[in-house]
């Protein structure tokens, strides 16, 4: 991630000027500062009515240097000094750029002299891209975070930044869940400055004589963000002013309508479970089928991403087709691992290409060497097989005979595959399709045992199926294969 440097801690009061700070000075009276205080104003009212920050609150302030940033830290060290909040600062240095720790010393001399204390980072080696970059970021504030005792971190996005998120994430091709952008909160993360255009932000530093550094990667239009943020959005607001109000009005009605419309389907999930694990959750597929495409788009939805998978438009439209017309036995592979199988009334969405990369990869099957006789034990989909084997007069009784010169040693106690075949008094068939017939749903069959020798034919399949081969003799000596059901491991 990065490395952490000491806290920098400066003395209470609002000096004048401090060294180091490339110019930067202290909040000012008079006119200047009357003209900045209603935005002060403004946030005071906005956190009062939406509780993102709570007075007397452990707070760390992410602060870059730039002027968004540093009007935030500054807004909730003195004009909102009344709420308590219990200050400190990060910063995080990406070195994605030459002399980039020029900007780590400023910060930390704004630090001091306003009093707050400073956590600061920086990256191991220089990040390449603003993805890796944020990522380090956030984890870096995180941890910050964690030192400081805060459980509230704070950083400076406002309401140009949510236009230039929605846009951006819009000719993307993004759904409305997309369309919600930059929210309030997220886990410890608090945008308290999202109302509130940059215009109105950069007018209040000038009022109150505040200085920041700008990283000048910011208006290289080389960046499609950056293309948005100094072409796009003024354009808009020329053609039409008010358009990034408009835009970040958008973004909260479509996370008003996203956080409605999941607690609806919320409840028409939980009608529709009939049960579930880590690895895979079953639908009853009757209850599925009375709900309307986009609500059962919906619920399909959301049961993909408790996977951790995010489905996409054609994702969304092969899971509701097969819901809807997918044959019992058969399934689907999405995208991230996830498939989809019918089974008989049930939908049941798992983990795993197929059941070689899911159960099987877990099972513990058993090699039976030789005629002598033997026990031991085999783990086929999470439960217990006991095995004994041995001559037609071994001890016990049950299970089945074969003729033992018939047998092609090893034989091995499994879990099914996909194309395994057994022979049957009217031919061959596929163990799929045997299954289906005796209608033995999916999530069972991956918990039945299989016996096949060394040329791979099934021999036996407990409760389903003996094959048509190594029949015994009459007045010939029997090998007898004994399998019991030890139960859930």
């Amino acid at each position: 991630m990065g490395r952490e440097g000491a806290q920098d801690r400066g003395a209470g009061g609002v000096p004048a000027s401090f060294p180091g700070a490339d110019g930067a000075v202290p909040p000012s009276a008079g006119a200047a500062g009357l003209r900045a205080r209603p935005l002060a104003r403004r946030l005071s009212a906005h956190l009062r009515r939406t509780g993102l920050l709570s007075p007397g609150e452990e707070i760390l302030v992410a602060v870059s240097g730039g002027v968004d940033s540093v009007v935030l830290l500054y807004l909730l060290r003195f004009p909102l000094a009344d709420w308590g909040f219990r200050l400190s600062a990060a910063h995080f240095d990406h070195r994605m750029r030459p002399r980039s720790d020029e900007d780590a010393a400023w910060v930390a001399g704004l630090c001091r002299a306003w009093g707050v204390p400073l956590v600061r980072g920086v990256s191991d080696s220089p990040l390449r891209s603003e993805a890796a970059a944020r990522e380090a970021r956030y984890r870096f504030l995180q941890g910050a975070a964690e030192r400081v005792g805060a459980r509230t971190i704070v950083t400076a996005h406002h309401a140009d930044d949510q236009a230039e998120t929605v846009l951006f994430r819009l000719i993307r091709g993004t759904g409305v869940r997309g369309l919600g952008g930059i929210p309030p909160r997220r886990g410890p993360f608090v945008r308290p400055l999202l109302p509130f255009r940059r215009s109105t932000i950069e007018a209040y530093a000038a009022a109150a004589g505040l200085r920041s550094r700008e990283d000048p990667t910011n208006v290289d239009v080389r960046f499609a963000r950056n293309r948005i943020r100094h072409r796009i959005l003024p354009e808009l607001e020329a053609i039409r002013p008010g358009a990034v109000e408009a835009i970040a009005r958008l973004a909260d009605e479509a996370r008003e309508f996203e956080a409605a419309r999941d607690r609806a389907l919320a409840r028409l999930e939980s009608e529709a479970v009939v049960a579930e694990g880590p690895d895979r959750i079953v639908l009853a597929r009757p209850v599925l089928l009375t709900y309307d495409p986009p609500t059962l788009a919906g619920v399909l939805r959301r049961i993909l991403r408790r996977f951790g998978a995010i489905p996409g438009r054609g994702g969304t439209a092969a899971a509701v087709e097969f819901t809807n017309s997918g044959a019992s036995g058969a399934g689907i592979q999405l995208a991230g691992g996830i498939r989809i199988e019918r089974e008989f009334d049930r939908i049941v969405v798992r983990r795993g290409q197929q059941r070689a990369t899911g159960a099987e990869a877990r099972d513990r099957p058993l090699a039976i060497g030789g005629r002598g006789p033997g026990e031991g034990e085999a783990e086929i989909g999470g439960r217990r097989y006991r095995i004994r084997w041995g001559p037609n007069d071994a001890r016990g009784g049950g299970g089945e005979r074969f003729d033992p010169e018939a047998l092609a040693f090893p034989l091995t106690v499994r879990g099914w595959r996909d194309g395994d075949r057994v022979r049957l008094p009217y031919g061959s068939k596929k163990l799929k399709k045997l299954f289906g017939e005796k209608r033995v749903a999916r999530s069972d069959r991956d918990a039945l045992p299989v016996i096949a020798d060394a040329q791979g034919r099934i021999l036996w399949v407990p409760g389903i199926a003996r094959a048509a081969v190594a029949a015994p003799r009459p007045g010939r000596p029997a090998f007898r294969l004994v399998v019991e059901d030890g139960g859930p491991d």
